[in-house]
C-alpha cells in the first residue's frame, strides 16, 4: 500500500496545499503533525515516521515546507518517501525554486500535477519532462470531448517522448567516483568506501536502444574471462529505462534513453582503498598567545600559519577536529571501472558518436591530526 492523502504544510504546520487520494484518513489528522513533530524534537527522538493513534506521517522537509504523506496501511515506506523527492524534483523543474512562496502563487498548475503524479495513493507519472507536455504554467481552457494526452503517457517507454531529431547524434557518459575515507594519525584506514554514478547526457533522433558493457565482475565470470581488470559492482541502482530482467540475465545493461541529462545507475565498493592524497599536520602552542600550525600535502605544498591570541593563564585540552580534503582527479577511477563498449542501435541506422570521461573526487575524506 502507499500514501492515503499527500500534504504541503508551512514551518507552522498550516497546511498550503493537499490532495486526498483515498479517503480512508481524515484530512484533519494533519493538525496532530506539527504538536507531535516538536514534541519529538524536544525529546531528541525526532524520525522521519511519526504515528497518531492508527495514522503514520511519512514525512520530509524541503527549504521552509513540510512535505507529508498520512496513511493507516502497512505502507511501502521507501516508495513513500522516493515519492515525496520526486514531487520536490517535480515541482523544482516547474517552479525553479520550491518554497512557500511559489507553492501560493501556483496552486492551479500543483492541483494538476498531484493528480499526474499519484493515482489511488500509488505513483503514476513522475517524469518531470512528459508532464511539461501537457501540464503548462499558462492557463489552458479545456475542450470537451477531445483527449490532449501525450502518447508518451500510455507507452511502453513513458520517459521519452517520440520525434526527437537532432543533427548531430551524440551520447557524453560521465562516469564519476566519490571516495570516502577516514584515515587514523597514525596512517591506518578506519573506514573506505567507493560510491560511483554513471551519468549521460543524451543527444540522439528517434528512438534508439543503447547497451552498455562494463568490466564487470560478474559478467567476466560467466563469460569465461577470469577476474584480472574486473570490478565487483555492489548496492547497484538502475534508472527505470533499464530493463532489469535482461541484467539478471547476463549483466547487459540494455536501455531506451530518457532525452538529455540523467543518471543511469549508481553503485558503491566497499573496499580498501590508499589514500589518494595525504596530509601531514603539526600544531605547536608557544606561551599563553602564539599557535603555530603546519599543513604538509605530500611533497608539494606546505602552509605554516601563526594566529596571534589573547593571553591565557589557563589552557583547557582541546579536542582537534580532522582535516577534510576536497578534490577532484580528472581521467581516472579509483575502482578501475571501465567503459568496454557503448553500442547505439535505431531503425534509420545512423552513426552516433559516444563519449566517456572519468572523474574521481573527494566525498566524505578526512585525516585525523596529531
Amino acid at each position: 500500500m502507499s500514501a492515503s492523502a499527500v500534504f504541503v504544510l508551512d514551518l507552522k504546520g498550516k497546511p498550503l496545499i493537499s490532495r486526498n487520494y483515498k479517503g480512508d484518513v481524515s484530512m484533519a489528522e494533519i493538525d496532530h503533525f506539527m504538536p507531535l513533530l516538536m514534541q519529538k524534537e524536544e525529546e531528541g527522538a525526532l524520525t522521519p515516521l511519526l504515528t497518531h493513534g492508527k495514522v503514520h506521517f511519512l514525512w520530509i522537509k524541503h527549504t521552509n515546507l513540510y512535505l507529508v504523506a498520512t496513511t493507516m496501511k502497512n505502507a511501502n515506506a521507501s516508495l513513500v518517501y522516493s515519492f515525496l523527492y520526486k514531487v520536490v524534483e517535480v515541482f523544482s523543474e516547474y517552479f525553479k525554486e520550491l518554497e512557500e512562496e511559489s507553492i501560493r502563487d501556483n496552486f492551479v498548475v500543483i492541483y494538476e500535477l498531484l493528480d499526474e503524479l499519484m493515482d489511488f495513493g500509488f505513483p503514476q507519472t513522475t517524469d518531470s519532462k512528459i508532464l511539461q507536455e501537457y501540464i503548462t504554467q499558462q492557463g489552458n481552457k479545456l475542450e470537451t470531448g477531445k483527449s490532449h494526452v501525450p502518447p508518451t503517457v500510455t507507452n511502453a517507454v513513458s520517459w521519452r517522448s517520440e520525434g526527437i531529431k537532432y543533427k548531430k547524434n551524440e551520447v557524453f557518459i560521465d562516469v564519476i567516483e566519490s571516495v570516502n575515507l577516514l584515515v587514523n594519525t597514525n596512517g591506518s584506514v578506519l573506514l573506505s568506501e567507493i560510491v560511483g554514478t554513471i551519468k549521460l547526457k543524451v543527444f540522439l533522433s528517434g528512438m534508439p536502444e543503447l547497451r552498455l558493457g562494463l568490466n564487470d565482475r560478474m559478467l567476466f565470470e560467466l563469460t569465461g574471462r577470469g577476474k584480472n581488470k574486473s570490478v565487483e559492482l555492489e548496492d547497484v541502482k538502475f534508472h527505470q529505462c533499464v530493463r532489469l530482467s535482461r541484467f539478471d540475465n547476463d549483466r547487459t545493461i540494455s536501455f531506451i534513453p530518457p532525452d538529455g541529462d540523467f543518471e543511469l545507475m549508481s553503485y558503491r565498493l566497499n573496499t580498501q582503498v590508499k589514500p589518494l592524497i595525504w596530509i601531514e599536520s603539526v600544531i605547536e602552542k608557544f606561551s599563553h598567545s602564539r599557535v603555530e600550525i603546519m599543513v604538509k600535502g605530500g611533497k608539494e605544498f606546505l602552509m605554516r600559519a601563526h594566529f596571534g591570541l589573547p593571553s591565557v593563564e589557563k589552557e583547557e585540552v582541546e579536542g582537534r577536529p580532522p582535516i577534510a580534503v576536497r578534490f577532484e582527479i580528472p581521467y581516472f577511477t579509483v575502482s578501475g571501472i571501465q567503459v568496454r563498449y557503448m553500442k547505439i542501435i535505431e531503425k534509420s541506422g545512423y552513426q552516433a558518436l559516444p563519449w566517456v570521461r572519468y572523474i574521481t573526487q573527494s566525498g566524505d575524506y578526512q585525516l585525523r591530526t596529531q
